[in-house]
Protein backbone atom coordinates (compact mmCIF):
# COMPACT_ATOMS: atom_id res chain seq x y z
CA UNK A 1 0.00 0.00 0.00
CA UNK A 2 1.29 3.25 -1.29
CA UNK A 3 1.79 6.09 1.62
CA UNK A 4 -0.03 9.06 0.65
CA UNK A 5 1.56 12.24 0.01
CA UNK A 6 0.35 15.08 2.18
CA UNK A 7 0.19 18.34 1.19
CA UNK A 8 0.87 19.58 4.80
CA UNK A 9 4.55 21.19 5.60
CA UNK A 10 6.95 19.40 7.26
CA UNK A 11 8.88 20.19 10.91
CA UNK A 12 12.63 20.33 10.60
CA UNK A 13 15.22 20.29 13.45
CA UNK A 14 18.37 21.80 13.19
CA UNK A 15 20.78 22.45 16.47
CA UNK A 16 18.23 22.20 18.52
CA UNK A 17 15.78 24.47 16.70
CA UNK A 18 12.44 23.14 14.96
CA UNK A 19 11.54 24.66 12.06
CA UNK A 20 8.19 24.41 10.02
CA UNK A 21 7.90 26.36 6.70
CA UNK A 22 5.09 27.99 5.58
CA UNK A 23 2.35 26.44 8.13
CA UNK A 24 -0.79 25.79 6.41
CA UNK A 25 -3.34 28.79 7.87
CA UNK A 26 -5.27 26.23 9.49
CA UNK A 27 -2.53 25.64 11.90
CA UNK A 28 -2.20 29.26 12.49
CA UNK A 29 -5.64 29.89 12.98
CA UNK A 30 -5.87 26.95 15.27
CA UNK A 31 -3.33 28.02 17.42
CA UNK A 32 -4.25 31.45 17.82
CA UNK A 33 -1.04 32.87 16.29
CA UNK A 34 -2.75 35.77 14.75
CA UNK A 35 -3.24 36.80 17.99
CA UNK A 36 -0.12 36.60 20.03
CA UNK A 37 1.75 39.32 21.46
CA UNK A 38 4.47 40.55 18.53
CA UNK A 39 8.13 41.47 18.46
CA UNK A 40 10.59 43.28 15.90
CA UNK A 41 14.08 44.35 15.71
CA UNK A 42 16.09 45.88 12.96
CA UNK A 43 19.58 44.39 11.64
CA UNK A 44 21.70 43.55 14.39
CA UNK A 45 23.42 41.18 16.31
CA UNK A 46 22.87 39.93 19.81
CA UNK A 47 23.13 37.36 22.32
CA UNK A 48 20.19 35.66 23.74
CA UNK A 49 19.08 32.75 26.13
CA UNK A 50 15.55 31.39 26.00
CA UNK A 51 14.45 30.74 29.67
CA UNK A 52 11.27 29.46 28.31
CA UNK A 53 10.20 27.75 25.47
CA UNK A 54 9.50 30.04 22.43
CA UNK A 55 7.31 29.09 19.47
CA UNK A 56 7.54 31.65 17.17
CA UNK A 57 5.82 32.85 13.29
CA UNK A 58 7.99 35.43 11.34
CA UNK A 59 5.56 37.34 9.42
CA UNK A 60 8.99 39.34 7.90
CA UNK A 61 12.74 39.21 8.46
CA UNK A 62 15.67 36.99 8.26
CA UNK A 63 17.97 35.63 10.83
CA UNK A 64 20.76 33.76 11.42
CA UNK A 65 20.75 32.10 14.71
CA UNK A 66 24.05 30.41 16.05
CA UNK A 67 23.46 28.20 19.28
CA UNK A 68 26.61 28.85 21.33
CA UNK A 69 29.03 26.18 20.84
CA UNK A 70 28.28 26.08 17.16
CA UNK A 71 30.13 27.58 14.39
CA UNK A 72 26.70 26.40 12.13
CA UNK A 73 24.03 28.68 11.89
CA UNK A 74 20.07 28.20 11.23
CA UNK A 75 18.69 30.38 8.90
CA UNK A 76 15.10 31.73 9.95
CA UNK A 77 13.14 33.83 7.67
CA UNK A 78 9.74 35.14 6.91
CA UNK A 79 6.76 32.16 6.83
CA UNK A 80 9.09 30.05 9.15
CA UNK A 81 7.06 28.59 12.09
CA UNK A 82 9.99 28.30 14.65
CA UNK A 83 10.62 26.57 17.74
CA UNK A 84 13.30 27.38 20.42
CA UNK A 85 14.07 25.08 23.39
CA UNK A 86 13.82 26.12 27.05
CA UNK A 87 17.92 26.70 28.17
CA UNK A 88 18.96 27.71 25.04
CA UNK A 89 21.95 29.86 24.48
CA UNK A 90 22.19 31.72 21.01
CA UNK A 91 23.42 34.78 19.39
CA UNK A 92 20.82 36.06 16.60
CA UNK A 93 22.41 37.67 13.42
CA UNK A 94 19.11 39.80 12.22
CA UNK A 95 19.78 40.69 8.19
CA UNK A 96 16.43 41.85 7.48
CA UNK A 97 13.96 43.24 10.12
CA UNK A 98 12.11 41.20 12.10
CA UNK A 99 8.32 40.98 12.60
CA UNK A 100 7.09 37.78 14.70
CA UNK A 101 4.09 36.74 16.76
CA UNK A 102 5.81 34.92 19.59
CA UNK A 103 4.30 32.53 22.50
CA UNK A 104 6.77 31.14 25.61
CA UNK A 105 5.44 28.54 27.82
Amino acid sequence: MAAAIRAESVATEKLGITIEKNPPESKLTQLGVRNWPKWGCPPSKFPWTYSAKETCFLLEGKVKVYPNGSDEGVEIEAGDFVVFPKGMSCTWDVSVAVDKHYQFE
